[in-house]
């Protein structure tokens, strides 16, 4: 972090701590590999960061969503292994094998380039069929996955590290999807399984549980598991429980840049769209939604101030927000004020932030960009980035 980003009030503080509870946590429930999914920037807490503290702590693999996320870690010193779960761009497969990063196949023409591009590399490709179990995004549909399955086996180029699918309704523990899903997938597996034996080849990874399914569906603990926000403490969906026992990894406070008094009348923000009923204390916040808050929370957020929750007011800006402290509020210049987090005996989870904003979780984490600076802090030695 630069010595400006340094003095700047509004920080984001991740604890590396938790994190790791997380880790433990998670493996402990499930008696699975672990495979943390760190794509978008680590969910809004810093890619390299939190995959180097999953590293040390233990973690069996890295999940990205694409190439250059997985180059960064390799940069940065990141030997796990690490799958790029996105959709194949044939011109990155070269960058792929360079960079030891496993390849998401989703069917037998993207087998071909990856066979190709190993072939020119001199080397072998590691890859993980993407199979479609109901979640039509990418991946070969389970019915009609033979080809891609006997390709793959067969290949001269590539190795076969792992077959997987994902979820597309486990953060509600009582949608039936996934049971048909985790049904369609086992069927998947036990080909794979024959062609194994046939070949005389070892079985890859089978991985299907995301976050909603660590919390709710052991059925879908295969050999690995893949979390993604559950490893950063918070729910995927209103419907989820916390089965695991998760703590919050992330905060997100600021502190007060303006204090004054609006009279009755008058509004607040763009847009006149708050007028103040009686006289009352207004300040002021600096973050808006080029930091990533959403300004969907105009006049619809709380934050905590002096350990009190206090209504956002008028529409969220650019850089700023406005916070009404009622006729007998009070607060200073530099007082701490908590948008995600705890203080004193109230907390703002990241949950109640979505719902607040209409969206869900990760929108919120992702979105906090990285013009807001971050602590890294944990029982050994706070660090910033």
């Amino acid at each position: 972090m630069s010595d400006l980003a340094s003095q700047r009030p509004t920080r984001i503080r991740v604890d590396l701590d938790a994190l790791a509870h997380n880790l433990r946590a998670i493996r402990e429930r499930t008696g699975r590999k672990v495979m943390g999914i760190v794509k978008a920037n680590a969910y809004g807490h810093g890619l390299v960061p939190v995959a180097k503290h999953l590293e040390a702590s233990g973690v069996d693999q890295l999940g990205v969503a694409f190439v250059e996320e997985g180059i960064a870690l390799r940069r940065a010193g990141v030997r796990v292994p690490i799958l790029v779960m996105g959709g194949v761009y044939g011109k990155q497969l070269g960058d792929f094998i360079a960079n030891d990063l496993a390849i998401t196949v989703s069917s037998v023409d993207k087998l071909r380039l990856a066979e190709a591009a190993a072939e020119a590399a001199g080397r072998r490709a590691s890859v993980h069929l993407k199979i479609d179990t109901g979640m039509n995004r990418i991946g070969m549909q389970s019915d009609r996955c033979g080809p891609l399955l006997e390709a793959a086996f067969a290949s001269p180029h590539c190795v076969v590290e792992g077959v997987y699918s994902h979820l597309a309704c486990a953060d509600d523990p009582d949608h039936p999807m996934t049971a048909q899903q985790t049904a369609r997938f086992k069927v998947v597996c036990a080909e794979v399984e024959r062609l194994c034996a046939a070949r005389g080849r070892p079985l890859p990874l089978r991985h299907l549980a995301n976050s909603g399914g660590v919390l709710h569906f052991p059925d879908t603990w295969l050999d690995t598991v893949r979390p993604g926000i559950a490893l950063f403490g918070a729910l995927p969906d209103p419907a989820s429980r916390d089965t695991v026992g998760l703590k919050p990894v992330l905060s997100l406070t600021s502190r007060v840049v303006y204090f004054k008094v609006v009279r009755e009348g008058a509004t607040v923000s763009y847009g006149a769209t708050w007028t103040a009923s009686a006289d009352t204390r207004v300040v002021t916040i600096p973050i808006g939604y080029g930091d990533g808050w959403p300004r969907a929370l105009s006049s619809k957020g709380e934050v905590l101030v002096r350990g009190a929750r206090q209504p956002i007011v008028g529409r969220v800006c650019m850089d700023q927000f406005m916070v009404n402290l009622g006729p007998d509020g009070t607060a200073y210049n530099e007082d701490e004020v908590v948008l995600i987090g705890a203080q004193g005996d109230e907390r703002i989870s990241v949950e109640a932030v979505a719902e607040k904003a209409g969206t869900i979780p990760y929108e919120i984490l992702t979105g906090l960009n990285e013009r807001i600076p971050r602590e890294y802090i944990s029982s050994r030695t706070p660090r910033a980035s």
